[in-house]
């Protein structure tokens, strides 16, 4: 293990474990789920979408080796933030624009004694120009394809990881219910989304990003905009905030002033069948079979879940991951997987995250009470 101040929160004890079971050699991160999962650090606004597009000049790489220290492929502009926060400490910078990170690559894996091993590439990061640039350097290098590998990695969590998703979990909620005070007859989507982004950086978010809509809005998830919330409207949100590069990820409803006798009905109907689905989130039931469990519920009510899933794993970087509660998906649930859990009934919507036990699901988001919905004003 590198020496480093930070404490390594990744589950590294796992992925060795699959690094065996694959015959892996090392594995290189390209991604930013996966390159933050492994350095430990959160590249900040404009420097961030150089690890979205795989065929950015200024792409960094975390060389994961099974045996030996780890290290990291950057450029300069990003050296002085992984001294400062990661928990690798071994950097190798390339050229930025004049030189191609694969060509540092390259260099690293054969410095590491690696030019002749199997290696674990996560392929969908890594055009196709660039995997026969690797390919031609080192020729008897053994490129695989870990992507799904890594996503298994990453779906069990570590108790430092858990704790992490707690305190976004808490910022999250503090910002909505911080905002939500503010709702009156007469305001726009726009002037409340533009708060509850304010409140999540003010508490200390690196970023936030989500979707807040009236049931006023016949355009569902189309952004916020000129909409003017009345007296009875619901307001619909789904958001997400980093902290460290963790997400908080929660949905969560209020009612503008005055609510309905019908809607405080609804609602707790709709609630019901949301405990339902959460507790239904089991060690070894699959991602599948929570999905058509819900729709079940739905069904039995007459209702239609209009939504591709129900929820979802989150995790570093990027909030939907694997395993996603979608049809068919045959996913086995396991003990400490954190997932957000969302079933949908129009503009009705609760997500919390919890972690999967054995005893039942543990809340990690719950600073915001849904027993009722929030009644602005």
């Amino acid at each position: 293990m590198p020496g480093s101040p930070r404490e390594i929160i990744a589950n590294i004890s796992r992925l060795y474990a699959l690094m065996d079971r694959d015959g892996l050699a090392a594995v290189v991160a390209r991604s930013g789920k996966n390159f933050t999962y492994l350095s430990g650090m959160v590249f900040p606004g404009t420097l961030a979408r150089h690890l979205d597009f795989p065929d950015s000049e200024r792409g960094v790489m975390a060389v994961w080796p099974r045996n030996g220290d780890p290290a990291l492929v950057l450029n300069s502009t990003a050296a002085d933030l992984a001294r400062r926060d990661s928990w690798v400490k071994e950097l190798r910078l390339s050229g930025g624009y004049g030189e191609s990170p694969y060509a540092c690559l390259c260099t690293v894996l054969e410095e590491l004694g690696l030019a002749g091993e199997r290696i674990g590439l996560e392929k969908n990061y890594i055009s196709a120009q660039d995997w026969e640039a690797v390919r031609q350097r080192l020729p008897r290098l053994e490129m695989v394809d870990c992507t799904a590998m890594m996503d298994e990695v990453r779906w069990i969590k570590t108790p430092g990881e858990i704790e992490l998703l707690k305190r976004a979990a808490d910022l999250l909620d503090e910002a909505f219910l911080a905002t939500f005070a503010t709702i009156r007859p007469g305001i726009t989507e726009r002037e409340i989304h533009s708060r509850l982004i304010f409140e999540c950086l003010q508490r200390g978010a690196g970023w936030a990003h989500g979707i807040l809509n009236s049931s006023s809005n016949p355009i569902k998830y189309g952004g916020e905009g000129d909409t003017v919330f009345q007296s009875g409207d619901v307001v619909h949100t789904d958001y997400v905030a980093y902290l460290e590069g963790y997400p908080g990820h929660q949905n969560r409803n209020a009612i503008v002033e005055a609510a309905s006798a019908e809607q405080l009905s609804l609602y707790a109907e709709y609630r019901d069948v949301y405990l339902r689905v959460m507790a239904h989130c089991q060690p070894g039931v699959t991602a599948g079979e929570v999905y058509a469990y819900s729709i079940g519920e739905f069904e039995k009510r007459g209702w239609v879940e209009k939504s591709l899933l129900v929820g979802h794993s989150v995790g570093a970087w990027w909030h939907q991951q694997e395993p996603i509660l979608t049809k068919g998906s045959e996913i086995v649930l396991e003990e400490s997987m954190v997932l957000a859990v969302e079933p949908h009934l129009d503009h009705w919507s609760i997500q919390d995250l919890i972690v999967v036990r054995a005893s039942g699901p543990e809340l990690l988001s719950d600073k915001f009470r849904t027993e009722k919905p929030f009644i602005t004003g």
